[in-house]
């Protein structure tokens, strides 16, 4: 089963390609999106990686959080779900 990760403290300059591969030294990544601001188009310095199984997604947690990664410290957890925050005005 897909287990989906929040990842924090990304370089602005980060892409998605370059967030996948630093992943998939864990295990098979399925997906790998970096946010963006839809007003900018630049980066929120935040993503979402879904690893593959739940052990890729352990691992990965265990050996990138608090790690360097494209010159900043990131922040790898488990995500959670979004909650929602009702209409926007």
């Amino acid at each position: 089963m897909a287990k989906n990760l929040y990842v924090g403290g990304l370089s602005y300059d980060t892409t998605e390609d370059q967030l996948r591969q630093h992943f998939e030294q864990f295990g098979e990544v399925e997906s790998a999106k970096v946010i963006m601001d839809r007003d900018t188009g630049r980066s929120k310095g935040f993503g979402f990686v879904e690893m593959a199984t739940q052990e890729a997604a352990e691992a990965a947690i265990k050996q990138l959080d608090q790690s360097e990664f494209g010159g900043r410290n990131i922040t790898v957890n488990e995500a959670r779900e979004k909650k929602d925050r009702g209409p926007r005005y």
